[in-house]
C-alpha cells in the first residue's frame, strides 16, 4: 500500500489515506462506510500494528469497485504532506553508508578515508521535517554551503530493542524517499547535529510504502536532480551497512519505537564532493526520487 498523509483543501486537518488508482481513499471514512473504526492519521495506523493494515486491506478490496461518495478525493485535488508530519522523536540519519560518498567526503570534508567499522549516527529535530512541494530554507547568514543527499527513509513499525539483524526487517513498517540537506559551513568540531537538523532541512514523502510491497530495500535505484541536472544515481545495494543491519545496529543500545525514522545514508555526487563545489541557491529546484516508492521537489527559497 502507498500510505499518504492528506490536506483536502487549506483550511482542512491532516488525514490519513492510501493512493489507489490516481485517488486519495481516506482511510478513516472507509472504515465508516463498512462499520469499521479506523485511524486518521499514520502513527495512530502505525501504532495500532499489523493487524491494523491487514484490516485496511480487507477493507480496501471490498471496496473495489464501489466506494461510498466522499470517501475518495483525486490525488491531484489533494495536498500531500509529509507522510508523517510531526516525528515524535529526532530522525536517525546514517553517515558515510556509500563507500563512493566516503571517499568524495574523506576528499572534500576532511573525514576519514578508512570505512567505517560500526554505522555513523546523527539526528534531525522534527522540526526539520516538510512535505512535498515545501520549501527548503536558505539563510543566507547562516551558509554559504547548502548541500543535497536524497537517501531512503526507514520507518519504523513495531518497537525494537536489542533484535538481532536476521529479525530486523520484520520491525520496519514502511519506506519513503527523504532528503538530507546540510549546510556544510555549519559543522561544529566534528558534529554534524547543526548542519544537518535546521528547520526544513528534512523533505519527506511523498508517501510511505508499506515493507509488504518492498521486499528488499537493497535493490532500489534513487537518484537526485538540481534544476534539471542529475547529480545523484545509484543503488541502495550500495550501502556500506544495510538496512537491516541498521535497525539492528540502533536498537542495541537505543529502543526503536513505532514511528521512528532512519535516513540511511546518501550515494556521491553530493555538491560538497563536485569539482568544482556546488552548493544550492534560492531559486533551485531539487527533486529527489527512490525506485517504487516516488519522486519529491523542492525549490529553495530565501529567509
Amino acid at each position: 500500500m502507498r500510505l499518504v498523509t492528506y490536506r483536502s483543501g487549506i483550511e482542512a486537518a491532516a488525514r490519513l489515506g492510501v493512493v489507489e488508482n490516481d485517488l486519495v481513499i481516506d482511510v478513516e471514512l472507509l472504515g465508516e462506510a463498512a462499520g469499521v473504526a479506523m485511524p486518521d492519521s499514520m502513527l495512530d495506523l502505525i501504532d495500532l500494528g499489523p493487524t491494523a493494515l491487514d484490516t485496511l486491506r480487507e477493507l480496501l478490496e471490498e471496496s473495489r469497485g464501489r466506494l461510498v461518495p466522499g470517501v475518495a478525493l483525486p490525488l491531484v485535488d489533494v495536498k500531500l504532506l509529509a507522510p508523517i508530519p510531526r516525528p515524535r522523536k529526532n530522525i536517525f540519519g546514517i553517515g558515510l553508508n556509500y563507500v563512493e560518498h566516503i571517499a568524495e567526503s574523506a576528499r572534500t570534508l576532511d573525514t576519514s578515508k578508512d570505512l567505517p567499522k560500526q554505522p555513523i549516527i546523527f539526528t534531525k529535530p522534527p522540526t526539520t521535517v516538510i512535505g512535498p512541494g515545501e520549501a527548503i530554507e536558505h539563510n543566507a547568514k547562516i551558509t554559504q554551503q547548502l548541500d543535497w543527499e536524497v537517501e531512503l527513509a526507514v520507518i519504523i513499525g513495531r518497537t525494537a530493542r536489542r533484535i538481532d539483524e536476521a529479525d530486523a526487517l520484520s520491525h520496519v513498517f514502511g519506506y519513503s524517499v527523504m532528503i538530507d540537506v546540510s549546510a556544510r559551513d555549519n559543522r561544529r568540531a566534528g558534529q554534524w547535529v547543526y548542519s544537518k537538523g535546521m528547520d526544513t532541512y528534512a523533505p519527506f514523502g511523498p508517501c510511505i510504502v508499506t515493507a509488504d510491497e518492498i521486499p528488499d530495500p537493497q535493490a532500489l535505484d534513487l537518484w537526485l536532480t538540481v534544476n534539471g541536472e542529475e547529480k545523484q544515481r545509484s543503488n541502495t545495494r550500495h550501502m556500506l551497512f544495510n538496512v537491516a543491519h541498521l535497525v539492528a545496529d540502533i536498537s542495541a543500545g537505543i529502543t526503536l519505537e513505532p514511528g521512528d525514522i532512519i535516513a540511511s545514508g546518501t550515494p556521491d555526487g553530493v555538491g560538497a564532493g563536485r569539482e568544482p563545489q556546488e552548493w544550492l541557491w534560492p531559486g533551485d529546484v531539487v527533486v529527489a526520487c527512490v525506485e517504487g516508492i516516488g519522486t519529491i521537489r523542492h525549490p529553495v527559497v530565501a529567509v
